[in-house]
Order: C-alpha cells, then structure tokens, then sequence
C-alpha cells in the first residue's frame, strides 16, 4: 500500500497508475491525513454464452411470418409534424 500526498499524486500521476494495474493500493492524504482509497477496477470478462440455450422452450408459430396488415405498416410510414 503507498499513502501519497495529493500534490505528489498529481504530479505523477501516470506513474502511480501503472503501480495500480500491478494490484497496489494508493491511500490518498491531506497533509498526511488519509481522505481516500484508490484500486484498480477489476476488469470482468462477460462469460460466453453457449448456442442454443432456450432450444426446445418455445415454438415460434408460422403466423409469426405473416405480412402485416397494410394500415399497421402505413402508420410507420406516416410523417409526424
């Protein structure tokens, strides 16, 4: 853990960032009083999702590929003032 005074943090920052990516810890001070904890943030990969999960749950039925009716697909094309 390293405990920086704000002035040093802002004067080198970009090094103290990479000491984060590293897993430390910076405790920020005032006048070397503590006011904050600064850590990286863990970067979370999302899981991959397997193909096919929802096979065999539902049936999409036939009527589904219907064309719409002419008077719904017009409301679509209408022009709003």
């Amino acid at each position: 853990m390293i405990e920086l005074n704000i002035h040093e943090a802002k004067t080198q920052l970009s090094k103290y960032l990479k000491l984060l990516k590293k897993g430390e810890k910076i405790i920020l001070c005032r006048r070397h009083v503590p006011v904050a904890e600064i850590r990286a943030v863990e970067k979370k990969q999302p899981a991959r999702r397997a193909i096919g999960l929802a096979k065999g749950l539902f049936r999409v039925p036939d009527s589904f590929f219907d064309p719409l009716p002419d008077d719904f697909v017009r409301s679509f094309e209408e022009q709003t003032e």
